[in-house]
């Protein structure tokens, strides 16, 4: 069985997705891009802010779906620009004890809304 995750607290799916599904014990997080979920629009600030923007989102599907960063396995980091990977992984792993989740990051035409970084994870509850 499955069950949708959602927080006002991360910004809506702008789609037809939910913000996360649960199958048993694992959350499979949709993608999160920058957005401020009180606004709806991007954050400004460059990657950095960006970036963080991102973990806030995530971390508030998380806790909507009574977890938190240390139940997440695996990670998929998309970036417009892989020149933004240093500065990306930098914040990436002030989120994450040992051991990190396993993760690919690649690099991608483009992303919604033109942003700079969109991640998705997964977690097992």
């Amino acid at each position: 069985m499955r069950h949708a995750i959602s927080t006002p607290f991360a910004p809506a799916a702008i789609g037809p997705y939910s913000q996360a599904i649960r199958a048993g014990n694992l959350l499979f997080l949709s993608g999160q891009i920058p957005l401020d979920p009180a606004t709806g629009n991007l954050v400004d600030g460059g990657i950095e802010a960006e970036t963080r923007q991102v973990f806030q989102n995530i971390e508030e599907i998380l806790k909507a779906a009574g977890a938190s960063f240390d139940a997440v396995v695996s990670a998929t980091v998309y970036l417009a620009d892989m020149n933004d990977f240093a500065k990306v992984n930098e914040i990436y792993g002030t989120y994450f004890s040992s051991p990190a989740p396993a993760r690919a990051t690649v690099q991608v035409a483009r992303l919604p809304r033109d942003c700079r970084v969109e991640i998705q994870v997964i977690a097992s509850l």
